[in-house]
């Protein structure tokens, strides 16, 4: 388990694996862990472990096994060439799935470069054929000269994505200085995947964002403009959501879409308080937050989904006087029916006009916005 957040369980990490797989279109028919100091430079798996996958292959009827880090090209060819499936590992699936929700043209050009560039190094795998051909003339050299005309093409088209997704980073900077100079402020909404930020946004714009109960639903960012409790308006961008382990190659590619993050005036970080792991999606995102240098940008806590932890508004204004006394920058909402939203707004207006009183998210019949 390399790479994953200390405090995440080996059964949390998975079970998040095979929901990502399931978003993907995959079934689940089983799960195998192994515990090891380091993973093995030739196949991750230890010896046996890689035996004992080999072994339910009969009994599970599975054609695919998707490990939960990162695998080197070597570990996967190898891995293929011992279990005669398909390998896939977390950053290729999470890559399938944003090419899946990819609607606009920058989203499909940012998912279409992280692929490339996750590509590039895995090349040679794909003529692992030559090489059980054996040596001598005739195999090796044509091997070669078409590994490298692949690559090639693939550094091409990474060139002609960088220089296209410029452009459009371009196009941003000029758009975002336009709406600088209109004076009306920006806030982003920002948050674990899935933790209900769409909701959130088409709650508090009236818009109609695409929602699901899926692991990156939405990919593309979304702008609308709000008007708070005085009248005045801001503008709310919806931007990607986070994830434990997420590619080092998406947060390259998405760039031009987290700089929305970076020229906001505040943030709105959306965390699902009936997740059993919401602790460690908060911790996640905090972390991610301070990778791309944005750990100082003011922000909100927004503690999101209350309607699946308390059954009536009623009990939600009780559990709110009880968790978030004295909680500064925090307000405690349900997205989907409306609850906190007034408050929310009074603590936005407060983050990003520097007026009106400290609201610390209580939550009043008022507050309650129908939708």
């Amino acid at each position: 388990m390399k790479g994953a957040e200390p405090s995440w369980t080996i059964d949390d990490s998975l079970e998040e694996l095979a929901l990502l797989a399931t978003n993907a279109g995959a079934a689940v028919v089983g799960a195998v862990v192994q515990r090891r100091q380091s993973p093995t430079p030739a196949y991750y798996l230890g010896k046996g472990k890689v035996e004992e996958i080999i072994a339910l292959k009969e009994k599970l009827n599975y054609n695919m096994v998707i490990f939960d880090d990162e695998l080197s090209p070597v570990q996967q060819r190898n891995l293929e060439n011992s279990i005669d499936a398909k390998i896939i590992d977390r950053t290729a699936l999470i890559l399938d799935i944003f090419a899946r929700r990819a609607k606009t043209k920058e989203g499909r050009l940012q998912v279409e470069l992280a692929q490339h560039e996750y590509l590039l190094p895995r090349l040679a795998g794909q003529w692992s054929h030559l090489e059980r051909l054996g040596g001598g003339i005739g195999t090796r050299g044509p091997g070669e000269s078409q590994i490298e005309t692949d690559r090639r093409l693939v550094r091409n088209k990474i060139h002609r994505l960088q220089e296209q997704i410029k452009d459009i980073r371009r196009q941003r900077t000029l758009y975002r200085r336009k709406r600088k100079d209109t004076g009306i402020p920006i806030a982003a909404i920002v948050g674990y995947t899935n933790s209900g930020k769409s909701t959130l946004l088409n709650r508090i714009s009236g818009s109609k964002v695409l929602t699901e109960d899926k692991l990156f639903a939405t990919l593309d960012p979304t702008t609308r403009r709000v008007t708070l409790p005085s009248g005045r308006q801001f503008l709310l961008t919806d931007t990607v959501g986070f994830i434990q382990k997420l590619p080092t190659t998406l947060v390259a590619a998405f760039r031009a879409t987290l700089e929305e993050l970076d020229e906001a005036d505040a943030l709105l970080h959306v965390v699902d308080i009936s997740h059993h792991n919401a602790v460690e999606q908060n911790q996640t995102v905090e972390k991610t937050l301070a990778e791309l240098g944005l750990q100082e940008k003011p922000r909100i806590t927004v503690l999101n989904k209350l309607d699946l932890v308390v059954e009536s508004e009623s009990e939600m204004q009780e559990f709110c006087r009880e968790k978030g006394s004295g909680q500064q920058d925090m307000v405690m909402i349900s997205a989907a029916k409306g609850w906190g939203i007034r408050a929310l707004l009074e603590e936005v207006e407060k983050k990003l006009l520097g007026s009106g009183s400290h609201n610390t998210g209580y939550v009043t019949p008022d507050d309650t916005v129908s939708g």
